[in-house]
């Protein structure tokens, strides 16, 4: 015969361990609502709105390396490669386009083409394509028109600077970039350096502003001397790799870009 004490021990064992068992689960039913609401809050990879902040300063209308002679100016070289990459690109993210340069002879122009924008390609190359180079680098200026834009201390944005020289209009572009990265909610900026070197044609700024430019605000520093290369360098920031050389049916899946807020 059983004993009653045994009995109970028994049923008192199995109660707990059902209470136990009944804990986990509520606890890893919670863990994954949490994981899947910040999942919900967090963009999905290269689908945050970007602007693209292209030089069209006077030096654009270079066509020479150090020196050696090339058959392109740099600015069609540079409308060269983002008519290459921004067909896909804007397929998954807003993308806008913010320039300097022309406008008052040598002066310090920086214009908002285009705010992030769905399905962008064709009205930033019909600004692109339109630009007389001119005016002075206002590299400075123009990655905070850009940062403006994106509503960054709000929410994630990035941010791809093609320029060929280093900043010619006084502010610097350093100082800026750990303001932005003080004040920002997620702000990327990369720098693509097309046909740089690095040498300072004015005495006031060099190659360690641009670099510092991405290195504060989680980017890359990139240097393109062709159009090939620079095309590789607007894959890596503006589109995706992950996203370009992804099996057509893996991209269905992938959220379009939104029309707007």
């Amino acid at each position: 015969m059983k004993s009653p004490g045994r009995g109970m021990d028994f049923t008192a064992s199995r109660l707990l361990k059902l209470i136990a068992a009944a804990l986990t689960l509520a606890l890893a039913c919670q863990a994954s609502a949490a994981l899947a609401e910040d999942k919900e809050k967090k963009p999905a990879p290269c689908t945050e709105d970007a602007v693209v902040v292209f030089d069209a300063s006077g030096s654009m209308s270079g066509n020479q390396t150090l020196g050696i002679p090339n058959s392109k100016p740099r600015i069609d070289e540079a409308r060269a490669a983002l008519a290459k990459v921004l067909p896909n690109a804007t397929k998954f993210r807003r993308v806008g386009l913010v320039t300097y340069g022309p406008g008052p002879y040598n002066q310090c122009n920086v214009k908002l083409d285009l705010k992030p924008s769905p399905n962008a390609a064709a009205p930033i190359m019909s600004a692109v394509n339109s630009l007389v180079p001119a005016g002075r680098t206002a590299l400075t200026s123009g990655i905070e028109e850009a940062a403006e834009a994106l509503d960054f201390r709000a929410k994630p944005g990035v941010i791809v600077v093609v320029t060929d020289g280093e900043e010619t209009c006084g502010r610097s572009p350093c100082e800026l970039a750990k303001q932005l990265r003080a004040a920002g909610y997620g702000l990327t900026v990369h720098v693509i350096a097309f046909r740089y070197e690095g040498f300072s044609w004015t005495g006031g700024s060099s190659v360690m502003d641009l670099m510092c430019v991405a290195q504060e605000n989680s980017g890359l520093y990139i240097k393109a001397n062709d159009e090939n290369q620079l095309v590789e360098a607007l894959e890596k920031t503006l589109d995706c790799p992950m996203v370009s050389q992804a099996p057509l049916e893996w991209r269905a899946h992938l959220p379009a870009a939104r029309s707007g807020d």
